[in-house]
């Protein structure tokens, strides 16, 4: 019998060697067996069938409104608060610590402890909270500019770049920008691009987990804002999740380097991403099962 490789399995199923190996790992491809440190998958294996994880409005959204509404400790939503703050804000450099960020949380206060910290870490760490309130708020509300705007005011309220003039804190950019050193859409584009995304955005009736992951990619390269594209395009994928019934996820901030990988490959190889945040999923759902929150399990 012949047997592939990884990376021969990988470009014929169309999905990332990181994907391919998970699943001999999890040995959800038959036959497929490790000879040293490389896998051997025998030709006429299947690819696996991802199982997502999906559930009705009435259960996780509503969960979180009534925790929130209840300042209920302890349960999804304060999990949800500190650990998505945390990530999302240490990706972007922010020098707080899973502790010290839920202690905010919990306390509204911050415990030095002979540590010097940034008044910047810490403004942008309750606002993060605000803003996770306002996508639980506003979760089934179309997507528009207004909205976007909105996210990017409250999450830089009172931070220093707010006092800076050429900022326009909810407005978008006014100077030319960078992201992982590749140039974004000129200032005098931007508002052009991003109506076009959100309509092209718009036109997709059922979204699926692609169509969120493919607008938060171009909402990232178009990067509308001086500050804070990251952390807003994660919450708005948080969302767009929420709003059409897609498992949520978290980024980890030990899986930043594949999300960005996934994100500089996305019109080359999908599957970076993707696998990135299907693992990402994974972890969401262990919290849903925790939790107690029923979800269905569609392919």
């Amino acid at each position: 019998m012949r047997y592939y490789s990884v990376t021969e399995i990988a470009h014929k199923w169309s999905m990332s060697e990181r994907g391919v190996r998970n699943y001999c790992a999890q040995g959800k491809i038959e036959g497929a067996f490790l000879e040293g440190k490389t896998w051997k998958i025998p030709e006429g294996a299947s690819k696996p069938v991802r199982m997502t994880s999906q559930r009705t409005a009435s259960s996780l959204l509503a969960r979180l409104k009534e925790e929130k509404h209840s300042r209920r400790k302890g349960g999804i939503y304060q999990k949800l608060q500190i650990d998505m703050t945390f990530n999302s804000n240490h990706m972007e450099g922010s020098q707080l610590t899973h502790e010290q960020t839920r202690y905010i949380y919990e306390t509204n206060t911050i415990s030095l402890e002979n540590t010097i910290l940034q008044v910047d870490d810490i403004v942008e760490t309750v606002n993060h909270f605000r803003c996770i309130d306002l996508m639980i708020d506003r979760a089934t509300f179309t997507l528009s500019e207004a909205f976007i705007k909105q996210l990017h005011a409250t999450l830089k309220t009172g931070t220093s770049d707010s006092r800076k003039d050429w900022f326009g804190m909810g407005n978008y950019k006014k100077l030319p920008n960078e992201v992982g050193g590749l140039e974004t859409v000129p200032p005098e584009q931007v508002a052009e691009q991003m109506q076009a995304l959100l309509a092209s955005y718009h036109s997709i009736e059922e979204k699926t987990l692609e169509d969120i992951l493919d607008f938060h990619v171009h909402f990232e390269l178009i990067h509308p804002f001086q500050d804070g594209n990251g952390r807003g395009g994660r919450l708005i994928m948080f969302k767009e999740c929420l709003r059409s019934n897609i498992t949520p996820f978290i980024i980890p901030d030990d899986m930043k380097i594949y999300y960005y990988r996934g994100l500089s490959e996305w019109k080359r190889e999908r599957g970076f991403l993707r696998d990135t945040c299907l693992a990402a999923q994974d972890t969401f759902r262990h919290y849903l099962e925790y939790f107690r929150i029923p979800y269905d399990r569609k392919s």
